[in-house]
């Protein structure tokens, strides 16, 4: 499935996910000046437009208090490869610093479990990710993804 695709079925499933008041959407142009400053404040390297998926809004949001006429609070973030085998990849997953509540783990329980259920609606059998956060791991962990015991480097170059 492409890409495109992905993002049309994001955009169907996204209104019928209604949990704790959180709302998955996906992400607009008008968020990127917002995810690069959660970026910033995580001390994270800021990606290239041109280095995520549809150029910077090919992902999903979850948002607390949205509704049809205003959107809600942001709380996490993060973003679907789709590749040409059985697997996508759900990677710069981010959150946002300001959001204190104690229902942001849920968020981002939440912001995994759709990427899975999307991967797999759009007839995908895998989904990876690569993580260094200690509570990322421990949340995947949780929802039943298996973590190597081994830590891996991400290794990138600009042609």
């Amino acid at each position: 499935m492409s890409e495109e695709k992905l993002l049309k079925e994001i955009e169907d499933l996204s209104t019928q996910i209604k949990i704790n008041e959180f709302e998955c959407r996906i992400i607009k142009e008008s968020d990127w000046d917002m995810l690069v400053s959660w970026w910033k404040w995580w001390r994270w390297t800021v990606p290239a437009k041109d280095f995520l998926p549809e150029n910077g809004t090919g992902g999903i949001i979850i948002e607390k208090g949205y509704h049809k006429t205003k959107d809600g609070i942001p709380i996490v973030a993060g973003f679907i490869y789709v590749t040409n085998s059985a697997t996508t990849l759900l990677e710069w997953i981010v959150s946002n610093p300001d959001y204190k509540n104690k229902d942001r783990k849920l968020a981002i329980e939440m912001l995994i479990t759709e990427a899975e259920n999307l991967t797999k609606q759009s007839g995908y059998n895998y989904i990876f990710s690569v993580g260094r956060s200690k509570h990322l791991i421990a949340t995947h962990k949780k929802l039943g993804w298996f973590v190597d015991d081994k830590p891996s480097h991400e290794i990138t170059k600009k042609l």
